[in-house]
């Protein structure tokens, strides 16, 4: 799968840590920034990696900051991405079973290696159930309001 990653400076080593694994496990990984050791904004990095989904230079996207909450909102603000905050494995898949996100953000301040992994490969591994979540899904690009 073509996958996008990007982060704050808080998330630099989870998203090494991360890339690295990804490659290991087959996928193809851009890796968008920033380098350990800059101190950026994390509205940058979560314009940036939805502007690759959003076009479908990657398939999906990961965002990473030290809660996550920060980048997932930046990353949110493109209508043609759904990115889902997650902690545990279960909200990762219900993120994409019943709201077919394509980005998934963590916390590298609150999430460990491990359980980032377990999210991944749950967001990674789920399917889009589609049928009565369609409707749902599709208003989350084209609000009406």
């Amino acid at each position: 799968m073509r996958l996008a990653i990007a982060s704050d400076h808080a998330a630099t080593d989870l998203k090494a840590e991360l890339r690295d694994w990804l490659i290991e496990e087959g996928h193809e990984v851009a890796d968008l920034g920033p380098e350990p050791g800059e101190s950026v904004d994390y509205p940058d990095y979560g314009y940036k990696l939805a502007a690759v989904v959003a076009d479908g230079t990657a398939e999906r996207g990961i965002a990473l900051c030290g809660s996550g909450i920060g980048i997932s909102m930046a990353v949110n603000r493109n209508p043609a991405v759904r990115c889902a905050l997650v902690s545990e494995p279960l909200s990762a898949a219900l993120s994409r079973e019943h709201n077919n996100a394509n980005c998934i953000a963590m916390g590298a301040r609150l999430t460990g290696i491990e359980m980032a992994k377990a999210c991944l490969t749950a967001f990674l591994n789920t399917e889009f159930a589609g049928g009565r979540h369609q409707r749902r899904a599709d208003k989350l690009s084209t609000p009406s309001c």
